[in-house]
């Protein structure tokens, strides 16, 4: 029983947006919201189906009929399928239909075509991203919302305006020319970037990272990257960043599954070709005069590489560089990151009270680790109490089963044998 539904949460991280291009490219970029329906439907019957019959020989193939098959079902109960329905019939004598583009010498990849018609520069800025990671990603609503550190109200909001505004320009799937491919590169590099990040930091569910992810992340950056449009440095800073972050996954999950701190894990156990492919990217970002976040990101990322142990960590070069990042990306995140750095270079108050003097409209009210690390720094100074309040607000927040065992290992040591709460 366990295996066809973990087959199904495999093929809808992988599948998902593939799936959504194919039908796409038959229906009209005016139907996403439908297509998206009939492939998370068809994922649903795939995980009762299975279930009762055993997965089929091609999971794939089945996916894809059931997902058209709903499609088709859905056109037969409007007025306006007279055109889908013939392209459709067509598709399906080809069963699922190959990933080659219309015009190969474009974009050669249909789901990464997809991402730029998602980003298309007549949509709102935010709602380009949040459409293209429920599109392409599969990212369910609250998933998106944490990615963005906004409400589920406002990514909904997002969502629908970007819908409405592909239908009003009838946009079609044929690769866009290269003006607005350019036009739309930053966008399309923000999904692939939030793409790896929700894949590196889980938010929820029982697993510490999803590997599945991140390697879609770095195949579409890669894809980028080979093409002329996306033969950039900013591109190249951002498979260094993934790179760099990468080496570091099997050292950051024990064999528990526990999550391990960077300061404990074994540096033997990083991926050094992941670091090395990772300085080649790095360079080659260095060409030209443009600064982007990723390009900063992957430099203090290839600091904690490059680190023989953690005491040997240059604080110092990450906390400048930190103070670049947030004045080219200003985020509560990386203001968080800032005072970690601040508690390393000169103790843990020197963290709490830069910590403080961030504007406090700025942090997500439901943001665990601005909580969780107010509770370390409180608990390296001696404060259990404090640490202990802290921690469990970050609790009260936290759906991911690993983070939430990480918050309540280190309740556990605020307490004494007796289990009461420690005293200050």
């Amino acid at each position: 029983m366990n295996e066809p539904r973990e087959l199904v949460e495999h093929f809808f991280r992988h599948e998902f947006g593939r799936l959504c291009a194919v039908l796409t490219r038959s229906l009209g970029v005016r139907r996403l919201a439908l297509v998206e329906d009939v492939v998370q439907a068809a994922l649903v019957q795939a995980l009762e189906t299975w279930s009762r019959r055993g997965v089929p020989e091609e999971p794939a193939g089945w996916l894809y009929r059931t997902a058209r098959n709903l499609a088709v079902d859905a056109l037969r109960r409007e007025r306006t399928h007279a055109q889908a329905l013939p392209r459709l019939a067509e598709d399906a004598e080809r069963e699922l239909p190959p990933l080659e583009a219309h015009f190969a010498d474009e974009i050669g990849d249909e789901p990464l075509r997809l991402l730029f018609i998602c980003c298309h520069e007549a949509v709102p800025t935010e709602s380009r991203v949040a459409l293209a990671l429920r599109t392409l990603c599969g990212f369910s609503t609250a998933e998106i919302a944490r990615a963005l550190l906004t409400t589920e109200a406002n990514v909904q909001k997002r969502v629908e305006r970007a819908r409405e505004r592909l239908r009003e320009l009838d946009v079609d799937f044929d690769t866009p020319d290269a003006a607005q491919l350019r036009a739309r590169l930053d966008a399309v590099l923000a999904v692939v970037y939030l793409l790896f990040s929700q894949g590196c930091h889980v938010t929820h569910g029982d697993m510490p990272i999803r590997r599945d992810l991140c390697d879609e992340a770095r195949r579409l950056a890669r894809m980028l990257a080979a093409h002329t449009i996306g033969d950039v440095p900013a591109v190249y800073a951002l498979l260094a960043l993934m790179c760099f972050h990468g080496a570091r996954f099997d050292a950051r999950v024990a064999l528990d599954g526990a999550v391990v701190l960077l300061e404990e894990q074994d540096r033997s156990a990083w991926n050094w070709n992941d670091v090395r492919e990772g300085m080649a990217w790095l360079a080659r970002s260095a060409a030209g005069d443009e600064l982007t976040r990723y390009h900063v990101e992957a430099g203090i990322a290839f600091e904690h590489c490059r680190a023989p142990t953690f005491a040997d960590t240059d604080w110092r070069r990450i906390a400048e560089l930190y103070d670049t990042l947030d004045r080219i990306a200003p985020s509560p995140l990386h203001s968080l990151n800032r005072a970690v750095t601040e508690a390393f270079l000169h103790g843990p108050q020197a963290g709490l009270e830069r910590l403080a003097a961030v504007c406090p409209e700025s942090v997500p009210a439901r943001y665990p680790p601005w909580h969780a690390v107010i509770g370390e720094l409180h608990f390296r100074l001696g404060r259990h109490s404090a640490a202990e309040r802290a921690w469990r607000e970050a609790l009260c927040f936290t759906t991911a089963r690993a983070d939430r065992e990480f918050l309540n290992r280190r309740l556990a040591i605020c307490r004494p044998e007796g289990g009461e709460p420690a005293t200050e």
